[in-house]
């Protein structure tokens, strides 16, 4: 009796290991666990930024679309793969485990990498070489069947992608006692090397693999992301045996609709509200015993300050004696997740613009690349080689963010976080304007340049290193540092039980609507400056033609106002609990 006793204390409530057994204190989770995780992610990520970073090239020159067109094409293949990261969160949430998302997220992606392989090995299925005894003849773009291979291969990369990153970061977060100081540090160092090791993914990627594609052939580089996402799955499945998973609670969309239908129902209705309500309006400690077994069944807390039970007050009516209709029975528990959801939501619209500036990264900052001098030494660096900047960056800050800076952040502030995770967001904001100042500075360096070297008509190099464009680079991925962990670790905090994997992954939904948005962005520019006396700013053949100084000063302004609508709602943002301040 004593040892059944001991073993149900030593249960992990809420997880079961991968056999659906339940998980153990001391066997299952912990940091070793989250450390296959960490691994995971570096060939992940290898495999997916290796062709994401060069992909406007390949585009381009293999498959003939114009600059912008690429871009676009780019912007809209990385929205999407991050945008199906809701996705991933979602089904981990409702249905399955993190650890089942995963596997069939890392499969989708593999069967994507082997068809653009098979595509760009063969030159049948590409478009005719452009004739290089005719420079002005324009080359045939990549349509139909041939069309239709590349986007499938594209997107059925893209559903795995945003699998994977719906799934993996929560996964390993879930590896952390989050009722303990222990925990919740070692969850946020995980965070902040979550970040490092996305980075040493990308740094071999646009390294190594973006030299094999520009010297060897994209079907090298197609196959060594192939091969890297393969390699990722049993590395993944060595850690089955000390994974804690936790047990999807049913489809948290479910809980969210079903409040917001009995609180406009029942507002309607002129219900009388519970006595649960009454209590929940006069003080959030005061709630019925059905609501108390309702949390202990849900392993939620119950908000801290009476401004969390306050804001939002009309979602309260979905607690009544008698509902219209039982599907529609809500506890207080249920209406404070919900709040809980809303008011994370503007923080994540204000992230949208930042990752906008992001999108710069993988587009017009590689084609300025490609124009400048890439020499260095007797080595030519691949443009699409830039984005080495800031992730060496990324991996020299991370270390020393997580082991000084917070450590004597904590004993400045006397708080457990340090630094918050709002003020983390806010510093990679501050970063992301800036960024979009000194990309503009370049741009007018490099233009000036072309104009005086007489080759602004010319597709020669430039005289001028390629070095100029480290510096926005270099802003852009400490901005992308502080903001992405911020995020990630902000959602996985705040969220309630049912809801992590999904809450998540708005760090990555927000990543989609910024390569969203600069395709609309883009698009509008074109469309507002098209006129019977100057050419689009963002259109034609050659960069050197376009304005894009102009768009990096308007995307300077854009980013400046989202960070003062940000201010507002992160003042206003009230923590679920201490942990977060």
């Amino acid at each position: 009796m004593e040892q059944e006793q001991e073993q149900q204390l030593a249960r992990w409530d809420g997880y079961v290991d991968w056999k659906k057994r339940p998980a153990l204190r001391g066997r299952h989770g912990g940091m070793l666990a989250a450390s296959f995780v960490l691994v995971v992610e570096i060939l992940e990520n290898l495999a997916y930024l290796a062709n994401a970073s060069n992909l406007v090239m390949y585009l381009s020159e293999y498959m003939h679309l114009s600059p912008s067109r690429s871009a676009n094409n780019v912007t809209n293949f990385m929205g999407t793969a991050f945008l199906l990261a809701l996705l991933g969160g979602f089904l981990s949430d409702a249905f399955f485990t993190t650890y089942l998302i995963y596997l069939i997220s890392a499969a989708i992606e593999f069967l994507g990498l082997v068809i653009l392989t098979v595509q760009a090995r063969s030159p049948s299925l590409k478009p005719p070489a452009c004739n290089p005894a005719n420079p002005n003849l324009p080359c045939e773009e990549v349509d139909g069947a041939k069309a239709a291979m590349l986007f499938l291969g594209l997107y059925l990369v893209a559903l795995g992608v945003g699998g994977i990153k719906g799934s993996l970061p929560a996964h390993g977060a879930e590896q952390f006692d989050e009722s303990t100081p222990q925990g919740r540090k070692h969850r946020s160092t995980f965070f902040n090397y979550f970040v490092f090791c996305l980075s040493c993914g990308g740094l071999i990627a646009v390294t190594f693999v973006v030299w094999i594609e520009d010297n060897k052939g994209w079907e090298w580089g197609f196959g060594i992301s192939t091969i890297a996402i393969f390699l990722s799955i049993p590395i993944f499945l060595a850690g089955s045996a000390i994974y804690r998973n936790k047990i999807p609670s049913g489809s948290p969309f479910t809980t969210i609709f079903k409040v917001l239908i009995a609180a406009a129902i029942n507002a309607s209705t002129s219900s009388t509200p519970s006595n649960a309500v009454a209590n929940l309006n006069a003080s959030p400690f005061n709630v019925t015993q059905a609501d108390q077994d309702s949390k202990q069944n849900s392993k939620e807390m119950a908000p801290t300050d009476e401004t969390a039970t306050k804001s939002f007050s009309c979602l309260n009516r979905a607690v009544v004696k008698t509902p219209v209709h039982s599907a529609l029975a809500c506890t207080v528990q249920e209406v404070e997740e919900v709040k809980v959801v809303i008011k994370i939501l503007p923080i994540f619209a204000c992230t949208i613009m930042l990752n906008c500036c992001l999108a710069q990264l993988s587009t017009f900052s590689v084609q300025q690349a490609a124009t400048m001098n890439t020499r260095l030494g007797s080595l030519k660096i691949p443009p699409a080689s830039l984005p080495i900047f800031p992730l060496v960056f990324i991996m020299i800050l991370a270390p020393i963010y997580d082991h000084f800076i917070i450590p004597f952040a904590r004993k400045v502030t006397k708080s457990e976080m340090g630094i918050s995770h709002l003020q983390r967001i806010g510093i990679g904001l501050v970063l992301s304007i800036v960024a979009m100042g000194v990309a503009a500075v370049v741009e007018i360096k490099r233009k000036r340049v072309a104009t005086n070297s007489g080759l602004l008509d010319s597709t020669d190099p430039l005289p001028i290193t390629f070095f100029w464009i480290a510096f926005q680079y270099l802003f852009l991925g400490s901005a992308d540092l502080f903001t992405l962990a911020g995020l990630l670790e902000f959602f996985f905090t705040e969220a309630p039980t049912g809801m992590k994997s999904l809450a998540t992954s708005l760090s990555w939904a927000s990543l989609a609507m910024g390569y969203y948005l600069s395709s609309v962005i883009v698009s509008l520019v074109n469309n507002v400056t098209d006129n019977s006396t100057h050419r689009p700013w963002l259109s034609g053949n050659n960069i050197n033609h376009y304005h894009l100084e102009r768009f990096y000063w308007l995307m300077c302004v854009l980013s400046a106002v989202n960070f003062l609508h940000y201010l507002f709602w992160a003042n206003w943002y009230k923590y679920r609990s201490t942990r977060g301040n």
